[in-house]
Formats: structure tokens, C-alpha cells, sequence
């Protein structure tokens, strides 16, 4: 999968922060020899704002760094302005979204658990159009339609060469929920059994009986970078959206994940699950 700006960014800090602990050299002074601040050298090593790559060259040459090293990193500084296909949509979309569609172009996986919806990459044009205006009671139309193409969009990354890995753990209260219709719910339930039968799309469905499980405060998805270290944990909130990296918070979602996996039925199951509510509408 190719490597994004978001990825070429986090990677390039990470990789910088090494390198200078590696030559034993403190911010401070790793800075002064190569004529930047403290602060803004920080900032390359945490992720934050923009990096030039001639800087990156010299912080290299400073810390030692392997011809190849060196290479790879003015590389990936290069590369970190490159901008995805939503940069140039006509109407502006939220920040948070902004970041959830430039983490998700470059997953190489994605685990979601979903406890409302059905989760947006594996949703229908109708279904996803009862949910934007139910969630945006105020939005005009226009607005609605404008999020819902974003949503479809989205979608044609399962269909790439080398497409990210989906495990979705779905609650059976959102196959049971009625959105948009019985008509409307109908065509999901047939998409989403029909997604399942996709090599790179596991669907596991957490029925009722399970009873009481790891993640009853609601829904969030471990967006999976190249190495774990880049992983990122999204979860919704009302007018945004909540992003964690740290190691803590991304063990303790991706331990929420494997229990929640762990207690929903099987694949094969799952879907004759989905397929018996169908037939129950």
C-alpha cells in the first residue's frame, strides 16, 4: 500500500527522534548545530506542522545517520505534502474528518466496532443518507448529499491492487435497528452479508446473548498504519471526533478489540445471523 503524508509524517518524527537519541545528542543541542530552535525541532520529532527537508538532510548528517537512513528520511520529508483526493472537493468538510480520511487512505488496516450503524465503509447510498439526516437534523440537503459522495468514495479503497484489511465487530443492535426503512434496511443487510464474502473484509456479529462486553461506551475503529507504532484509535463524538496514539490508549482499545472478537460469533455464523434478521423484516 502506498505510503501517505500523514504516515511519511508520523514515521519521520518518530524516525528523527531515534537518530538524535541515538547520537546521544539533546534537543537543544542537535538544534544549535544545524541552526533551528529547540522548539521547532521538537516539533518534527511529535508530528506538528511542516518539515523541510533540507533540515532533515543536515539533522541526519549530525546524528550519524547511514547513507540510507539519510536517503529514506529526506525522502520522506519529500513526500509529506503530498495531499489526498478529498484536498480538492468544492464544499470544505470537517477537520476531524479531514484527518479520519487522510488515516484511513493509508491504513493498511482498519478495525472497527460498531454499535450503532453499520459501519460507513460497508454502507449503502440510502442507508448512509437516513444516517447523515438523522445525525444532522439541521444540515440542508445539499450538505447531506455532499458527505454521503465523500462516504462512497471512501469505499473505492477496498476495491484497490493491495486494498487495507476490514475487520468489523458489529453489534446486533444495529442490524436490528431500523434506518430509513424496511426497504432501506433490506438492501444493507444483502450489502453487508454480500461485503463479507470479500477476501480482505471480515464481518463478525456481537448477538445479544453475548451479554455484558468491552466496549459499552460505543463504537471506534483502530486505524492500522505499516507499523504499530502509527497505529491511531478514532472514535465519534457529537460535532467531531476524538484521535488517540498513545501506547496506552492503543493497547487498551486494541485488548477492547481481541475481547470483543473474541466473544462474537464466527464469520460463517455472523453471516447466517444477518441473513436470519433479513428474513425477519
Amino acid at each position: 500500500m502506498t505510503v501517505g503524508p500523514t504516515t511519511r509524517r508520523r514515521q519521520l518524527g518518530a524516525d528523527l527522534r531515534r537518530l538524535r537519541e541515538r547520537s546521544g545528542l539533546t534537543l537543544e543541542e542537535a538544534g544549535a548545530r544545524v541552526g533551528i530552535s529547540k522548539a521547532t525541532l521538537s516539533r518534527y520529532e511529535t508530528k506538528e506542522g511542516t518539515v523541510k527537508w533540507p533540515a532533515v538532510d543536515a539533522l541526519c548528517r549530525e546524528y550519524g545517520a547511514t547513507e540510507e537512513e539519510r536517503a529514506a528520511l529526506v525522502d520522506l520529508a519529500k513526500g509529506a505534502r503530498i495531499q489526498g483526493w478529498w484536498r480538492s472537493l468544492a464544499d470544505p468538510i470537517p477537520e476531524s474528518m479531514n484527518l479520519m480520511l487522510t488515516l484511513e487512505d493509508e491504513a493498511v488496516r482498519e478495525d472497527h466496532y460498531a454499535s450503532m450503524y453499520i459501519p460507513g465503509l460497508l454502507q449503502t447510498r440510502a442507508y448512509s443518507e437516513a444516517v447523515h439526516r438523522a445525525s444532522e437534523m439541521r444540515c440542508p440537503e445539499q450538505e447531506v448529499q455532499h458527505m454521503v459522495d465523500i462516504r462512497m468514495k471512501r469505499q473505492e479503497l477496498l476495491l484497490r491492487p493491495d486494498p487495507p484489511h476490514l475487520w468489523v465487530v458489529i453489534d446486533e443492535a444495529a442490524l436490528r435497528r431500523l434506518v430509513g426503512g424496511r426497504d432501506v434496511m433490506r438492501e444493507q443487510l444483502r450489502h453487508l452479508a454480500e461485503s463479507a464474502e470479500r477476501p480482505q473484509v471480515t464481518v463478525q456479529v456481537l448477538p445479544f446473548a453475548s451479554g455484558a462486553h468491552a466496549a459499552a461506551v460505543g463504537s471506534f475503529v483502530i486505524l492500522g498504519g505499516p507499523a504499530p507504532e502509527l497505529d491511531v484509535v478514532y472514535v465519534d463524538v457529537l460535532g467531531g471526533g476524538l484521535f488517540m496514539e498513545k501506547p496506552k490508549e492503543l493497547e487498551r482499545y486494541r485488548l477492547a478489540f481481541q475481547y470483543l472478537s473474541a466473544q462474537a460469533l464466527g464469520p460463517d455464523d455472523s453471516e447466517e445471523l444477518i441473513h436470519r434478521i433479513n428474513r425477519e423484516r
